[in-house]
């Protein structure tokens, strides 16, 4: 007899396949076979296809099948967004002869689209396959994203026009007008209209799962199930199956087998005693706000672990940056005169084992979902410097309503100074206020493992999930 076996379609980055497969685990551990489907992409990280080697090695009852590319090519060398998002609906043809192909052979349950595949909601129908959407980000954001089509037939104005205006979203607290994503700003773009019109198909899924747990985002969460985000529409139930981080002797990361030098550094550091600046897979700085941070370490006296990428190749690129040449790119001596009490690490660390080590106090991030994640399962405060995407909204629901994180002032300026990394530094590893944000995060950590335990509400969540996946199949 066959395994029920659950197909998961990810957007083929980083950020969406890792916690795209963390959730395939959880179908497996309740007796699934699993089957990640992936799009042909004009860009891949360099970290991409050896995650998928160690994944396939680890995890047999995790296949991997990789579309062939689309007929009509929409390539684009210089990794732009548009021909991200007009990629993922070019695969569709590809998809629908992979599940109809599949779906004879297997006893394929449901699928799990990435809330950027809308577009393959066209193939589920077709095939008449349950469809679940996974949101690999927060509840929060997810309730902005849901209401953002009501509030955009409501506006006669641009996002981008209101400056910081506040933003009242039903359950949240209110968010400046500025801290939408960039692709939002101008609603006259064909990008605004497109992500939009993908917000507005999502209540189209049986249901939504999310990468959060109850606890940590009990607002939210209860403003999605009332239905008040998607007015006069059918609310899908909403489940958070969270939080999905990779173990810290995970499958992701770049290494050949030896321990990373910055895990053997950070041993011989006190503990708690340590800050560590990390900003994502594609989060860069220009070389001037490179050298503020620099002098802003240098001048807190705090002990640090610093992963510097390169700066950004360009406007609008969504490759990862270039390999940096610290001489360069550093204030000349600063390597020298701070090698008693810091490290700097070329473009990659394994974050999961870093944060999770007894020498980390804090984290300085981008506010990236899955960093976001990983901090709260390791306990660590968090100093928030949002860049890009929806790490802006992260930043607002991280401070203002879970005081979870302090905002690094600046951030939404041309440049943070140095006085500020400097104060903000020592105000979370000196101050009572900081002592008062550690504890908060040790607290949120004891929050997120008893969501996992068995009993515990994302671990009863994800067998609702199952039990309705079975169920609703055999009433076909």
């Amino acid at each position: 007899m066959m395994k029920p076996t659950v197909v998961l379609y990810p957007v083929a980055g980083m950020g969406h396949v890792v916690p795209m497969v963390e959730l395939a685990k959880l179908f497996i551990r309740h007796g699934f076979d699993a089957a990640v489907v992936l799009m042909h992409s004009p860009t891949k990280h360099p970290s991409f296809d050896p995650f998928v080697a160690r994944v396939s090695a680890s995890h047999p009852s995790i296949s991997f099948h990789q579309l062939p590319p689309p007929a009509e090519s929409v390539d684009d060398p210089s990794g732009q967004i548009q021909s991200l998002l007009d990629s993922f609906r070019a695969n569709n043809p590809q998809f629908l002869q992979f599940l109809s192909s599949y779906s004879q052979e297997t006893d394929v349950r449901a699928v799990v689209l990435d809330v950027f595949c809308t577009d393959a909601l066209e193939v589920t129908a077709e095939l008449r396959l349950r469809t679940h959407f996974f949101f690999s980000s927060g509840a929060s954001v997810l309730g902005v994203f849901l209401y953002v089509p009501t509030m955009y037939s409501a506006m006669d104005v641009s996002f981008g026009d209101l400056g910081d205006a506040p933003l009242h979203y039903p359950g949240m607290p209110p968010i400046p007008a500025s801290h939408m994503p960039s692709h939002l700003m101008k609603r006259e773009n064909a990008m605004f209209k497109k992500i939009v019109s993908m917000f507005d198909r999502l209540p189209d899924a049986d249901a939504i799962l999310i990468n959060s747990f109850d606890h940590f985002e009990a607002a939210a969460v209860e403003t999605l199930r009332s239905g008040v985000c998607v007015p006069g529409r059918r609310m899908p139930n909403v489940y958070c199956v969270g939080p999905l981080v990779v173990d810290a002797s995970g499958d992701i990361g770049e290494r050949k087998g030896e321990r990373p030098a910055c895990l053997a550094w950070l041993d011989a550091q006190p503990r708690g005693s340590v800050m560590f600046l990390c900003f994502g897979s594609m989060g860069s700085f220009s070389v001037d706000q490179l050298k503020q941070i620099a002098t802003g370490l240098e001048r807190s006296g705090q002990r640090f672990l610093w992963v510097v990428r390169g700066p950004p190749s360009g406007e609008g690129v969504i490759l990862p940056p270039s390999e940096p040449d610290l001489d360069a790119l550093l204030p000349e001596g600063f390597l020298e005169r701070t090698q008693q009490r810091g490290m700097v690490v070329k473009s990659w660390a394994p974050q999961v084992e870093v944060l999770n080590h007894a020498a980390v106090g804090g984290f300085v991030t981008h506010c990236g979902w899955n960093s976001t994640l990983e901090a709260i399962t390791a306990g660590v405060a968090m100093v928030a410097w949002p860049l890009y995407a929806e790490q802006r909204l992260n930043k607002v629901f991280l401070v203002d309503q879970m005081k979870l994180a302090v905002a690094m002032e600046g951030y939404d300026r041309e440049m943070v100074t140095a006085e500020e990394v400097e104060t903000k530094l020592r105000w979370v590893m000196e101050s009572e206020g900081g002592m008062e944000l550690r504890e908060r995060a040790a607290a949120m950590k004891e929050k997120a493992a008893e969501a996992r335990r068995e009993g515990g509400s994302s671990q009863l969540a994800m067998l609702e999930v199952i039990a309705r996946d079975l169920e609703d199949y055999k009433s076909k």
